[in-house]
């Protein structure tokens, strides 16, 4: 039998090395490597023959899964409809965004509907997960609490109680015995999602596991974890703002992208059924460097205020400072602005917010931002009932998005009157909104600023 040498592996990005470092090379991480245990190579010989698989063609059907409502819209939307039975859900976000907070409510609301739930919580004593159910006001919830992070004892208990869904608080904190490795390291994180999400499988239990999330955004630990899992959500939002973004990455039993909005208050976190509304309601009169986009979360429409402030700079190297968009989306707009339109920023700080806390990543928001940030150059304010989509090209020109009616329809139920958009936007029907359509940016300058 061969010696099995030991690996190391990056408790970051989950790199393996041949050997100890202090900086991964990979990630760049400062003593992030740990020696692991290998894996067992398995049998030496395949001679043995294994089962014959049931084979189906394409054209055959089957019936939808079942699916428990939970009565929060919000969460229902972003699972696809409803809890799937037996699936595997990974929750990540950022420590103190709410997730706790999030899981227990709607585990409060499977188990009033006649759920068999289960909250086990690696970080907190039931007494604590109790003070704040009690807070929430969902102490008479007929869900059963554990504090434990023995997995071994957690998988024996849930195999005796039999849930109909089981809430593990986080999986970084859950170890296993057969792994020779520190609780929320990868190979135990690893080891720890491949038993919890073969158990859902196996017994029919589904199960939401928790995961912290690293300064890079991503969820902590090998990403092998969230191709186990059936869903991946992200709970997103700011400290300062009360708004949160349940975001749905990955879902196999419904669309991806679907975002679900809720608002954090005294009493816990409140659904929020019209995101666009609440979004614009601090908007008052017309101010220079304010745009409304209208754009696409998922399968719904939303409209978000971004906001530009364009000021003379002192430094060397002016600033670039954006909050809720991409920074080198940013760069390419403004050097667009600068080679096929003639309208430079140089010397020029550039600040950039979406309002509300809300994350924007859709190229459709290209056109929005370049009127923000025109409207705050030339110190003009963009009409109060306008709203704007589209994305810009390298060259210029303005290249049409999809949804063209859904985003009209929403701006039009909002109270807007007027949208600027690319020229062959698809419409297929009358939404009642004034439509002017652009070929290129510098038509849009021209005909908004009187340049170009």
């Amino acid at each position: 039998m061969s010696k099995q040498t030991a690996q190391f592996t990056c408790t970051a990005c989950g790199e393996k090395h041949r050997k100890w470092a202090g900086k991964c090379d990979a990630c760049g991480g400062w003593n992030t490597i740990i020696e692991e245990a290998p894996l067992s190579s398995g049998p030496k010989s395949m001679g043995a023959k294994g089962r014959t698989i049931p084979l189906t063609d394409l054209a055959t059907e089957e019936a939808p899964p079942p699916r428990a409502g939970s009565g929060l819209e919000e969460l229902d939307r972003v699972l696809g409809g409803g809890l799937v039975p037996a699936s595997a859900i990974l929750v990540g976000g950022d420590p103190g965004i709410g997730k706790s907070t999030l899981l227990l409510q709607a585990t409060a609301a499977f188990a009033r509907r006649g759920l068999k739930c289960l909250y086990i919580s690696g970080e907190e004593a039931s007494a604590q997960v109790r003070m704040r159910a009690q807070r929430l006001g969902l102490a008479d919830a007929p869900v059963q609490l554990g504090a434990e992070t023995s997995l071994r004892d957690i998988l024996t208990t849930l195999d005796a109680e039999r849930p109909d869904l089981a809430v593990i608080d986080s999986i970084q904190t859950m170890w296993l015995d057969t792994v020779d490795a520190a609780p929320g390291s990868v190979s135990q994180v690893r080891a720890a999602a491949h038993e919890l999400v073969t158990f859902a499988k196996r017994r029919g239990v589904a199960v939401i596991l928790v995961g912290h999330v690293t300064k890079e955004g991503q969820i902590a630990g090998p990403r092998v974890v969230e191709h186990m899992v059936d869903t991946v959500l992200y709970f997103e939002g700011e400290r300062g703002h009360q708004f949160r973004i349940l975001r749905a990455v990955k879902n196999r039993f419904g669309p991806a992208d679907e975002i679900g909005v809720f608002e954090m208050t005294g009493n816990g976190l409140a659904q929020v059924t019209n995101p666009s509304a609440l979004f614009l309601s601090d908007r008052g009169t017309a101010t220079p460097g304010s745009a409304v986009f209208a754009g696409i979360e998922g399968t719904r429409p939303v409209l978000t205020e971004i906001q530009a402030l364009v000021a003379p700079s002192n430094l060397g190297t002016p600033r670039r400072t954006v909050v809720g968009l991409d920074s080198g989306r940013l760069s390419t707009i403004l050097a667009v602005l600068e080679a096929r339109c003639g309208i430079p920023f140089a010397g020029l700080d550039v600040f950039l917010n979406v309002a509300g806390g809300m994350r924007v990543s859709e190229p459709a928001a290209d056109l929005a931002v370049a009127a923000a940030l025109l409207s705050a150059r030339e110190d003009v304010a963009l009409p109060p009932d306008m709203v704007l989509f589209g994305e810009i090209s390298l060259s210029g020109a303005l290249r049409p998005v999809g949804q063209t009616e859904n985003r009209l329809k929403e701006a039009s139920k909002l109270g807007f009157s007027q949208a600027i958009a690319p020229e062959r936007s698809k419409l297929g029907a009358d939404t009642g909104m004034k439509l002017r359509q652009m070929p290129d940016l510098t038509a849009f300058v021209g005909e908004m600023f009187g340049a170009g």
